[in-house]
């Protein structure tokens, strides 16, 4: 089997740029790896996830509930893995994620009260690892960033907002994710300075690095 590397994040804070230069680094080393992200735009299979994120099931990501939700974005993966991707995981080649299970149980747990989150975690291992088959990643990075570091970069990407770039889901995120990251042991990974700047495309790099060479 080949490992499995996750990297998720807010919005904004830099989940795609960071996997790219990881799989540009480890290109160069000469090591077999492969890249994919989350949702898979380009797939039929991410059709549900579009519409939600349009709203066309509602402006508020609450509309849709988080069992439901999730199984969009699961089915989506499902259907990635086992068309574009088992075969080099299988064959032993490090396999990239941009975005994975890890969005689930930020953006969708973000839904639920403190108190149904554990319940909802257990489901969703179950769910995707267990029940879909999907392999368990070898390691979960993530990319933290204060809220309002991530509103600053979505309004300067200048593109079309989906429902989960919002102040009142973001902030409901960013709590669920860090309660994740404590219970299913991701590393985390903060993207500002000492001085509470944004660090450096380099510098977080170099981070995640030293977070994840020894799989390598």
């Amino acid at each position: 089997m080949g490992k499995l590397i996750v990297i998720d994040g807010l919005d904004g804070s830099g989940k795609n740029t960071q996997t790219k230069r990881l799989y540009a680094r480890l290109t160069e080393k000469g090591v077999p790896a492969r890249m994919v992200s989350f949702p898979d735009y380009d797939s039929d299979s991410s059709a549900l996830v579009k519409l939600y994120l349009s709203g066309a099931f509602g402006e508020d990501p609450e509309a849709v509930n988080c069992y439901a939700a999730s199984s969009f974005y699961a089915v989506d993966r499902y259907a990635s893995f086992r068309l574009n991707w088992k075969e080099d995981y299988d064959a032993g080649k490090i396999i990239l994620a941009n975005r994975y299970t890890t969005a689930n149980a930020i953006h969708q747990l973000a839904k639920l009260p403190r108190g149904e989150r554990g319940a909802f975690l257990d489901w969703l291992w179950d769910y995707e690892f267990n029940k879909l088959g999907l392999p368990v990643p070898d390691r979960s990075i993530l990319l933290e960033l204060p809220v309002e570091k991530s509103l600053a970069l979505i309004d300067h990407r200048g593109e079309k907002k989906d429902i989960h770039e919002n102040r009142a889901h973001l902030e409901k995120a960013r709590e669920a994710a860090l309660q994740a990251a404590d219970a299913w042991g991701w590393k985390r990974i903060s993207c500002l300075d000492g001085a509470g700047e944004l660090m450096t495309v380099e510098a977080i790099s170099d981070l995640i690095w030293s977070a994840v060479s020894d799989l390598i």
